[in-house]
């Protein structure tokens, strides 16, 4: 029978692994560790930040979309009050002209009595000479 009896060398290549390891613990492990949770904490940050950026943007958007509509409203009440006034000032000129027309037609009927007046003074002047002047005509001497 073979008995094995454990060799120092296993002991101390078992030493030297647990002292590796101890080693880049704090040389490799720990230092890439801390990389990795600045990055993360970086990153979480900047999440952050966007967050902010995103509701910082929501909030303008939602004024601008207010102050839009406030617009909208505001033109659209001077629009109507424009209107209104237009129809009033149109209203005003029609009842101003529907007052002249009375005056005018009376004025006008008053020209025109005024011109067949002195049209048939006219005539009537004219047509004295003229009967005159047929009749001397017609009877061939003077009718006077």
């Amino acid at each position: 029978m073979v008995t094995v009896l454990p060799d120092i060398t296993l002991l101390v290549q078992m030493a030297i692994f647990l002292g590796l390891v101890f080693v880049l613990n704090f040389l490799l492990y720990k230092p890439v560790l801390s990389i990795i949770d600045r990055r993360k904490k970086q990153l979480e940050e900047l999440e952050n930040e966007i967050k902010l950026f995103n509701d910082a943007v929501d909030k303008k958007a939602s004024e601008y979309e207010d102050k839009l509509r406030q617009a909208k409203t505001k033109g659209s009440d001077l629009k109507k009050e424009i209107i209104q006034e237009g129809n009033e000032q149109a209203r005003k000129i029609v009842d101003a002209v529907r007052n002249e027309i009375p005056s005018l037609i009376q004025e006008f009927q008053s020209k025109m009595e005024r011109e067949v007046s002195a049209a048939r003074q006219v005539l009537q002047n004219q047509s004295k000479t003229l009967s005159v002047d047929i009749a001397t005509k017609v009877l061939g001497r003077s009718v006077r």
